[in-house]
């Protein structure tokens, strides 16, 4: 346990020191948040509570596991509307909805969520960071789909080519 949470903590460290690279989370981290939540839920006053949902949330989608990522998006996605009426809140929510649709491949609605993170926060390093990794991303995706097209065309065309040499 405590060699995962060390992990956990330098890959934070890592993401804080400008390496390109969203940290990820274990599920011992994340098991640890439930519990909290479920606490929190039986005693604790509203403003503990929301605060535990957010480090559940952070840890879902900072997940290996898609099924995890997937339900911290449901979970942000629920919050946003509460998150309104603290900017700092709502930053929070909307980058971490960010960080789990560039998680779970969505790169463009990613790229979309940080930008309302910068129109909050202009100079948001974290922000700054994955609106970069969005959009090589997307480069990255769109070069290999040119790259399949191209290679399909050519295929085609060799097999037009070899038909037309045939018949002759």
């Amino acid at each position: 346990m405590e060699a995962n949470i060390g992990k956990f903590f330098e890959s934070v460290g890592n993401f804080f020191t400008g390496s390109e690279q969203i940290p990820w989370c274990e599920r011992d981290i994340i098991a640890g948040c439930e519990r909290e939540v479920a606490e929190a839920q039986k005693g604790s006053n509203d403003e503990f509570f929301k605060e535990c949902l957010m480090r559940l949330s952070w840890s879902l989608v900072h997940s290996r596991h898609p099924e995890d990522v997937l339900r911290g998006i449901a979970m942000l996605e629920a919050s946003v509307s509460d998150a309104n009426s603290n900017p700092l809140q709502l930053r929070e929510t909307i980058y971490l909805l960010a960080v789990g649709y560039y998680r779970s491949g969505d790169y463009s609605k990613s790229r979309e969520l940080v930008e309302q993170c910068l129109m909050i926060a202009p100079a948001w390093r974290q922000a700054l960071t994955l609106k970069k990794m969005n959009e090589d991303r997307i480069k990255r995706d769109g070069a290999i789909g040119i790259g399949i097209a191209a290679t399909a065309v050519g295929l085609i065309a060799g097999g037009i080519a070899a038909a037309v040499a045939r018949k002759k």
